[in-house]
Order: structure tokens, then sequence, then C-alpha cells
């Protein structure tokens, strides 16, 4: 064991998903090493006990996890679980700190980041309960990274990630698991699969699964090839690549090209289609030739979630980000259950879902989950809608068109200017907290608005207050625009705009969503003055 003499860099302060940079930026001369001494300093109660680790398999995967397994056991971890060929997604860290009452994970992602030498890498931290660490602890991590003069190492060869097999650096033991087992036996708990593979089987359903060749490919043919029995080729770009073939991991429909076009092949096209991320963690439901927006994908599990072995004694309640569409506030209005609002961020459900306030929770940007772990979940998403599907025998049109007849429907898009310089998105934001009060009242092309704030959240568990979260503007007739700058780029800031407006008008079901949000996407425009702020005259994506 030793310590090594380090320098403080700039700038190690963890977003909502921990520290996202990259890969040039996470090699230099001890960036990683002292981010994760860093971490160990914070998190006392890793010395001693059993650690997660594991990622998406991108490029410095395996590299951060040889010399994350030195550093643990010079900080005195006892135990450290690893997958196999250091590939764990998301979902199963959180199952695996659960299931086995760790005392922490570490999760190497930049979840739906590109990857590859040229690409981004990320480390987060995840907490005992099985989720993100919350801000109070991540702030405490970036404090001690401004000061950090040394980090400990242990002198030691690289282990064999390749197979599965224990072994031990020092004092600490080591266990290369299975990625996949402990995980997939929690879905098979939580879902029908004997019913969910009759449709396979009898010939009623196929689907088209998209791993992005990232890390759900084994995942996805463990649990749809072999315990669910889906069609052969139901599982595409199904193995995990360092750069992901080149392509884009996030599940939507501008990075989704080759399943998209799949779903839009007309009769001989799959019945249902799904993608997730690079980590595992988001998800994308299609029917064919139909799209289903994760806000309303909340919405509906949320309205249906009894009709399932896991949650057939109901739900507690449900929350949602702040930018998510309020279409899951009608479905919870009707149970009469609560519905909480919260700001970006899964951390913030955590709370709520320790406490038994919430089952379920999601969030637009393709995440949803429930309290079965303490993440978001790509493939208990997927495994929902297919449990949906054979409880109801309808297709996903025919059970997203059945919801919108009974709770009416949002219409709701996301436009997202990435890579603004940020001094220009600052400004921006800026300009529009200071119209907060002089908005209200104020009347746009027939919408009156009615509420223009600045988001607040205070937690009802541990009342902590979280402030700045994004620009409100809510319109009497329930129509509503959000601004806010995200957190999980690595270059500039991304200004994300998201629109909504609700109408329960059966007939007025069939428009196009950028058709019928039009008027209330130039309103947004118009307010925060975007094309002459950000030189921008398009969004660079749409979804």
């Amino acid at each position: 064991m030793t310590s090594v003499a380090t320098t403080p860099y700039t700038g190690q302060k963890p977003g909502t998903s921990g520290l996202r940079k990259k890969v040039s930026v996470f090699q230099q001369t001890h960036y990683l090493e002292n981010f994760v001494q860093s971490i160990f300093n914070e998190a006392t109660e890793l010395k001693g006990g059993l650690m997660i680790l594991g990622g998406d398999g991108r490029y410095y995967n395996t590299h951060a996890i040889q010399t994350i397994l030195k550093m643990a056991a010079a900080f005195g971890v006892k135990k450290v679980m690893v997958g196999e060929n250091g590939l764990l997604s998301t979902p199963a860290v959180s199952c695996l700190i659960r299931k086995y009452k760790a005392a922490g994970g570490i999760i190497l992602s930049a979840s739906h980041n590109p990857g590859g030498v040229d690409g981004d890498f990320g480390i987060k931290f995840n907490t005992a309960n099985g989720g993100p660490a919350p801000t109070l602890f991540t702030d405490a991590v970036y404090e001690r990274s401004k000061s950090i003069n040394e980090y400990q190492i242990a002198e030691a060869d690289d282990i064999d990630l390749n197979h599965q097999h224990s072994c031990s650096i020092g004092n600490m033991h080591i266990e290369v698991i299975d990625s996949v087992a402990d995980y997939a036996d929690l879905m098979e708990h939580l879902f029908d699969f004997k019913t969910i593979k009759l449709l396979f089987t009898s010939g009623l359903l196929s689907m088209c699964f998209d791993a992005m060749h990232a890390v759900t490919g084994p995942y996805a043919r463990e649990i749809f090839g072999k315990r669910l029995s889906a069609n052969p080729d139901a599982v595409i770009n199904g193995v995990p690549l360092e750069d992901f073939g080149g392509g884009h991991p996030d599940p939507n429909l501008a990075h989704a090209e080759e399943l998209v076009a799949r779903l839009n092949a007309g009769p001989t096209a799959p019945g249902f289609g799904a993608a997730s991320d690079g980590d595992g963690d988001r998800n994308m439901i299609l029917g064919r030739d139909f799209f289903v927006n994760p806000s309303d994908s909340l919405a509906i599990m949320t309205a249906n979630a009894h009709l399932l072995p896991g949650y057939k004694l109901g739900i507690r309640g449900v929350a949602r980000s702040l930018p998510t569409s309020r279409a899951v506030d009608k479905v919870a209005e009707t149970m009469g259950i609560d519905c909480y609002e919260t700001p970006t961020g899964w951390k913030y459900f955590g709370n709520l879902l320790d406490d038994n306030r919430i089952t379920l929770c999601g969030e637009e940007s393709f995440g949803s989950g429930s309290d079965h772990i303490r993440e978001k979940d790509g493939i208990w998403a997927v495994l929902f809608w297919l449990n949906l599907i054979a409880v109801k025998q309808q297709s996903v049109e025919d059970i997203t068109r059945s919801h919108w007849q009974r709770y009416g429907r949002h219409y709701y898009t996301r436009h997202d200017y990435e890579a603004i310089n940020s001094e220009v998105a600052d400004e921006l934001m800026q300009n529009l907290r200071t119209q907060t009060t002089s908005l209200t009242g104020k009347e746009y092309a027939g919408y009156k608005v009615q509420l223009c704030d600045d988001f607040s959240y205070s937690d009802p568990v541990d009342h902590s207050i979280t402030k700045n979260q994004g620009i409100r503007i809510l319109f009497e007739d329930e129509s509503r625009i959000v601004f806010r700058l995200s957190g999980t780029g690595t270059e500039g800031a991304t200004l994300r705009i998201y629109i909504e407006k609700y109408v329960t008008d059966v007939t007025l079901h069939d428009m196009p969503t950028q058709t019928a949000l039009a008027e209330l996407i130039e309103i947004a425009n118009d307010i925060a003055d975007i094309k002459k702020r950000s030189g921008r005259e398009q969004p660079d994506v749409i979804t």
C-alpha cells in the first residue's frame, strides 16, 4: 500500500449523475485517482464493508476498474463484487447493493453520452439504499477534491475480469460475478414471465429491442431471449462495445434510427419495440409505427400497475420530475394518491421511495422506475409494457389511445439546444428569472399566463430545499412551458425547453405533436429570445 502525492484539479464537481468529462480529461495524471480518493474519504462506511463495482463497458471502463480496485484495497474495503468483463448496468448495481446489503457502489458510466477514445466517461457513487448519492454527499466530495494532496493505492497486478472467479488484493476479497443473474431473478419476481412468454411462443407478438451496443445486451439476451423465448431476432446491437459501435447510446427517435425503421416497416413490423441507453437505466417504448412519450408511459404505468404481480396491492403514490408532463398528475388525482413534483435527477426520488410515500416515479428523459431499486430502470420498463400487453391483449397504440380517451392527452415535446456557450446560456436563464413576476397575467396568442416562477423544491422527508431548478410558465388552460439548463453534457451548456398542452377532445388526439404545439413553441422562443441570444435557428434535438 503506497501513498502518492498529488495536486487538485479544478472542476471535479459532480452533476446530477456524478462526474462526467471527456475521456482525455480522466486520462490526465492522477485525475481519476483524485476523485476516487475524494469519494473514499467521504464514504467512510466503505471501510470494512462490501462495495459493488461495474460500468457500461465504454472506453476506459476496465482501466478505471483496475485502479479503483487497488485504491479500495488500500482504503480498507473488505469485499468488492465486480461485474464480469467489468459490466454492470446502473439498475443492476442498485439491485446488488440492496440484495447483498452493500455499503455502497461505484458506477462507471456517462449514461447516454457517446463513448470511445474521443467520447465521454463518468463516475458516480451510490449509497447503501442503492440510489445516487445525495447533493450533501457530492458537495462534500467536491470540497475534498479541491484540497487533496495524496491518494492511497495498492501495488498489485491487474485482476482477470473476463470470467467469474474469486481472488484478492491484500486483505480485500474480490468476486467477479455474473452481471445479469441477480437482476434477472428480480425481474422474474416482479412480472408474470409465464404469461409474457406465451405471447411469443404462441406467435401473438414479436419484438425488437435495441441495446445500442451498450450494457443491456447481455441482460436482453438472457431475459428476452432465454427466459421469455422471444423471436430469435428480438435483440439488435446486443454486443457491448467500447465506442457503442460509433453510435449515440441515447434511446430516442433521433438516435435509435435502426429500431424506428424496423417498427415503421408496415404490417410485417414487430408489434413491440424498445431501446435502452449506455448504462441501461433509460427506455424508449414503441408500437408498430407508434411512439410512446415517456411522460405518457409513466401515466399509463401508474394507471395499470395493479394488473401486474409485483404491484397487485396497488401503489402508494407517484412522483415525476419538474419537466415531465403532468399526464401522471391526472391519473393520481383520479386514483386519489399523492403526486410529487421534484427537481430533475433520480436522487430526488430516493427519500420519497425510502419513506414509502411513492411506488412509481419517472422523468421525461426516458427514465422510469419503481421501489424495487433506487435507480431508473430500462429493462424493467420494457418488461412492464410486455406484461401489460399480455394482460390487456391490446397493442401498444391501443393501450395508449384508451388511456388518452379516459384521462385526456398531454401533447408534449422537448427542444434541446446543445453545447451553447455557458455564459450565454446563463444570461438567457437570468433574463427569464427577471421576468417571472412581470409575466404573470400576460397573454400570448390567446394563452394567458397563470403563474411564472423559478421552481424550488422542499423535500417533504428531510425538509431540504433545492432552488433554481427551472423556469415554469403555467397557462390558464393547463398548457405549460419549462426552461432549464441540463447538467448531463460535457461541453458548454444544453438548454432544454419543455412544452405541453392538455387536450381532452378525442377528435383532436391525432395531430402531429409539433403541429399541436406550434403556437406554444413560438411563444417560448419569443419569451426567452432564444434565436437572438443563442444564435441558433432550430434546436439540435427534438423529442
